[in-house]
């Protein structure tokens, strides 16, 4: 017999799905009350944990602003506790679906039932809020959670744990750490996924040894588009934003820039000035976001020197960008003009504080590059409301798009969310995202009268006059 210490991390998470489902099919699905009362539950964990979070995950990147958690992730959860609180009895009640003709007697209806247990795979970079958007869905929509999160980030996973220990019985939402290969290959009832591209594409595989469906957030190169002439402050100070907000760790932060050729330089200049109002102090502001760790940091290192080495010219941004290295793994904020198609910056997510700039000459160039590329998570235009805009929004294809802003429609929760292709597939946020964790079962009650009663065996003239009529 397999001693405790010996046991895999396969043979501890199937215990535990098991304990779950067990737990849900001698339960059954949660009433109205019982979902908005742990939804209640978690909003209040979550506020009075504020503090040991905002620690613990400036512990784990080194540095980060306690606004930038507030705002990024615990806000983000309690407003979307909140919005799912206000609306849950819509989301739950069945919605009344069209008759056929020859059935009018009868009538349809889709009920919304409960999955049973959700997995959920966790990233770094938003570690409170991309662990707790999926969990709060999946109670909304009445499941048991398992939750496994990143391990680079252990001082946000224990305070996360001791959240959920005391907010929930581990039969209704627990929280592991462990192997995420063998998470993923347990025969979950729905799967959430939130990283990379590439990891994504092996949890789905593993996933589907079980036929389990997934959801996958994913990433890529979301771009930003400047409307020819609109260098203006609340543009480019959007873009400054949205690229820098957590060091540019962000699944959705503006990758690169399209900005017309005869606006770069002017661009240029207006993000350098307002990367400096937005940090007066430089790479070592307060305000300002560490890379999580020395392997990240190195590898945004490594794309600048690629991009250099093939003949890029690399700009470093803002206040006295060298005072970098006097913090541990944090870059200065970093623009790259002239990148090509052979540099790797050209076809890898940044995740980090570097943005190149591409110039181009007529609407359709920018649209043609993106449309060139996989479809990104996120697009960002500015402009006004012309047909250079309805152009882009008409012949893009992307997971979400923000108009004269960036990073935001993220937080809105009434909104769908996620991406499209190799940015991801399936939603969650809004409606859909209960409805993603649902099984809509469909139910049809027979009237008394039923005419197809006339095509039972055997058939003859009356058959023939039902087909005829059905089919004229």
């Amino acid at each position: 017999m397999t001693s405790t210490a010996q046991r895999t991390d396969a043979e501890r998470f199937g215990d535990i799905l098991a304990v779950q489902r067990a737990a849900y099919l001698r339960d059954g699905a949660p009433s109205l009350a019982q979902r908005r009362s742990d939804l209640k539950k978690l909003k209040t964990a979550l506020i009075a944990h504020r503090g040991a979070i905002e620690d613990a995950i400036n512990t784990d990147f080194g540095n980060r602003s306690r606004h930038e958690t507030a705002m990024m992730e615990v806000t983000g959860v309690v407003q979307g506790i909140d919005y799912l609180d206000r609306r849950l009895r819509r989301f739950m009640r069945p919605s009344h679906r069209h008759i056929a003709p020859y059935m009018r007697l009868g009538s349809n209806r889709v009920e919304y039932q409960p999955l049973g247990v959700v997995g959920v795979i966790s990233p770094w970079n938003y570690p409170v809020n991309l662990s707790l958007m999926p969990v709060i869905t999946a109670i909304a929509a009445g499941n048991r959670v398992m939750l496994k999160p990143s391990k680079l980030v252990p001082a946000t996973n224990a305070v996360l744990a001791s959240l959920l220990s005391q907010t929930f019985p581990t039969d209704q939402v627990t929280i592991v750490d462990g192997d995420g290969s063998a998470f993923s290959s347990l025969p979950f009832d729905h799967l959430v996924f939130t990283g990379s591209t590439a990891v994504g594409r092996s949890v789905m595989k593993a996933a589907s040894e079980h036929l389990v469906p997934v959801t996958l957030e994913l990433g890529g190169k979301s771009p930003a588009i400047l409307a020819k002439g609109n260098i203006k402050d609340q543009a480019v100070s959007d873009i400054v934003f949205g690229k820098l907000l957590s060091g540019g760790q962000t699944c959705i932060a503006p990758d690169y820039a399209l900005v017309h050729e005869s606006d770069v330089d002017a661009f240029l200049a207006s993000y350098d000035r307002l990367v400096k109002a937005a940090y007066p102090d430089g790479p070592t502001s307060k305000d300002y976001t560490s890379i999580v760790n020395d392997k990240e940091h190195q590898n945004l290192v490594a794309l600048i020197e690629d991009a250099r080495a093939h003949g890029a010219q690399i700009i470093e941004v803002g206040h006295r960008p060298g005072d970098a290295s006097r913090r541990p793994h944090t870059l200065a904020p970093t623009v790259v003009l002239g990148v090509t198609d052979d540099m790797r910056i050209a076809h890898e997510e940044i995740f980090g504080p570097i943005l190149p700039i591409f110039a181009y000459g007529h609407i359709d160039d920018a649209i043609d590059y993106v449309n060139a590329r996989p479809r990104p998570l996120a697009l960002y235009y500015f402009g006004a409301n012309d047909t250079d805009r309805r152009k882009v929004l008409d012949q893009t294809t992307s997971g979400n798009v923000t108009i004269n802003g960036t990073i935001m429609h993220v937080g809105q929760d009434d909104l769908p969310f996620g991406g499209v292709g190799a940015s991801g597939m399936g939603k969650y946020h809004g409606i859909e995202g209960f409805r993603t964790l649902s099984h809509p079962k469909g139910i049809y009650t027979q009237g008394r009268f039923n005419s197809m009663r006339l095509m039972h065996a055997p058939f003859g003239k009356t058959a023939d006059t039902v087909l005829n009529f059905l089919l004229r």
